[in-house]
């Protein structure tokens, strides 16, 4: 890969999922895998009145799903499951280069060198989209309760 692939920003991210451990007692979790590169992450979610309240990860990926991961984890907290649907898709479009500007998401400029490595972009949207299914399972439980 090439060394402007990796820049310092997103190694300095990629260390940061070490302090965001899983929750001990979450609402809800949700696993994806990136099936290209092997890519796995657990995201936890607690909601207090409809919105994330906490987050814990598990990720076992390179360093940009490691980088995504800690982005994720930074800019979740009070955001809907709607939210980080709408994150997930607006991600998912601007690294295929349907939508030329970046989402909306604090940071995420920073995953901008990924977007001319098609194989890196499951590992970055796993988090994204691990998250969204379990703010909305959380919801749903919360809903019914």
């Amino acid at each position: 890969m090439s060394a402007t692939l990796y820049t310092p920003e997103i190694l300095r991210l990629s260390v940061e999922t070490a302090s965001l451990p899983r929750l001990p007692a979450p609402h809800a979790s949700a696993e994806r895998r990136a099936p290209v590169c092997g890519s796995r992450v657990i995201v936890d979610v607690a909601l207090a009145d409809g919105a994330i309240s906490a987050i814990g990860l598990e990720v076992r990926a390179c360093a940009m799903g490691q980088a995504s991961s800690a982005l994720l984890a930074k800019g979740a907290p009070g955001r809907t499951a709607a939210d980080l649907t709408r994150a997930a898709a607006a991600l998912r479009a601007w690294l295929s280069d349907a939508q030329e500007t970046a989402p909306d998401w604090p940071g995420i400029a920073a995953l901008a060198p990924a977007r001319a490595y098609p194989a890196r972009h499951g590992a970055i949207l796993i988090p994204f989209e691990a998250a969204a299914a379990a703010a909305a399972e959380a919801q749903q439980a919360q809903t019914v309760t």
